[in-house]
């Protein structure tokens, strides 16, 4: 996502001679360079739910937990949030766009109900 956004960004600022001064912020970006803004959006949202998915895979790593289920649960979180970027930032249709995220959502919740019953187990 990071390199589509770089790409976008950086042909359209070229094509529209727009200097990077004009970008200094993530409103005056978007205001400049409509056509890179839902790569910038999707960029924005990698660092916000997936938070939840970060801290649940370190603490199954601290906590040594070997668990098949939270491991499908966790590709399978991965696998959505790539579609999900996929759709973001080509033809960004809101309801497959968001249909994606909900069910991420819904993985999320799961990891972190698997992890609770084997720490509770434990």
């Amino acid at each position: 996502v990071m390199l589509v956004m770089y790409q976008r960004r950086v042909g359209e600022m070229k094509s529209k001679r727009i200097h990077p001064q004009r970008a200094k912020t993530r409103s005056a970006a978007h205001g400049v360079l409509p056509d890179s803004e839902s790569a910038s959006n999707n960029y924005s949202n990698l660092l916000e739910s997936p938070l939840l998915f970060y801290v649940a895979i370190l603490l199954t790593l601290i906590l040594m937990v070997q668990d098949s289920i939270l491991v499908a649960l966790a590709w399978t979180y991965v696998a959505s949030r790539y579609v999900h970027s996929l759709i973001h930032i080509t033809y960004n249709r809101v309801m497959h766009r968001f249909s994606v995220f909900v069910f991420s959502c819904f993985v999320l919740l799961a990891m972190w109900v698997r992890l609770g019953w084997i720490i509770i187990q434990a």
